[in-house]
């Protein structure tokens, strides 16, 4: 999943090692040297030298786990400041547009605005979505949220027909959706219109999770 289009807007200036690494840590959110350096395939000691760099700056930090046989093993992950360097969609503007508007209008002002963006996003994925198959269709949508930054992946439930988990483990509009929750649930309610599935958030990045996770399944009737 580690392509140079997800790696573009990681951390300008650095290395293209380091954003990669940053990118794995992002996707894993901890791990050791050993599974950094197979995913990487380069050698433990360069993985080392390049989060030694990258801990100095601030950005990864490691911590010392207990394995199967109870000896320490240390882990690294990435700490709260990292997620500056990630790619946002609407920056500081959008929240400050948002706030104005609830101190002016209030909130059911800021839910219009949100659910006019979210109507603009169904048009432009309805485009790619609709002549798909169901399980091709969640597919298509992890891969549209991939592109626009979310760091966006589909798995389906081998043992549950009709059933698959979309993983996003970055979120572009964290810092609205922290102000203004309405960007999460009007998300969610894009997701099941487009593909006509009943959807459980269990994971929240504006709530302090590593991951946003939405359990998608399928419903019989009311397809695209």
């Amino acid at each position: 999943m580690a392509t140079s289009k997800n790696l573009e807007n990681i951390a300008d200036g650095f290395s293209e090692p380091k954003k990669r690494l940053l990118y794995y840590l992002k996707v894993m959110q901890h791990a050791g040297l050993e599974e950094l350096a197979k995913a990487m395939k380069i050698s433990r000691m360069a993985v080392h030298k390049h989060l030694a760099l990258l801990q100095e700056r601030g950005l990864v930090e490691s911590l010392e786990t207990t394995g199967h046989v109870g000896r320490p093993r240390k882990m690294y992950q990435l700490t709260s400041q990292s997620k500056t360097i990630f790619p946002k969609s609407y920056s500081a503007i959008a929240t400050h547009a948002l706030d104005f508007i609830e101190r002016n209008m209030g909130k059911a002002a800021v839910e219009k605005v949100l659910r006019e963006r979210q109507s603009e996003l169904f048009d432009q994925y309805y485009k790619r979505l609709r002549n798909l198959e169901y399980d091709k269709k969640v597919k298509e949508l992890a891969k549209i949220r991939d592109e626009e930054g979310y760091m966006a992946e589909s798995k389906r439930e081998p043992k549950n027909y009709g059933k698959h988990v979309l993983l996003e483990y970055n979120c572009p509009i964290i810092y609205i959706a922290e102000n203004h929750w309405e960007a999460c649930s009007t998300e969610t309610e894009l997701f099941e219109k487009l593909l006509g599935a009943d959807i459980e958030t269990t994971h929240r990045a504006a709530k302090g999770d590593l991951v946003c996770k939405f359990v998608i399944k399928e419903r019989k009737e009311g397809h695209l």
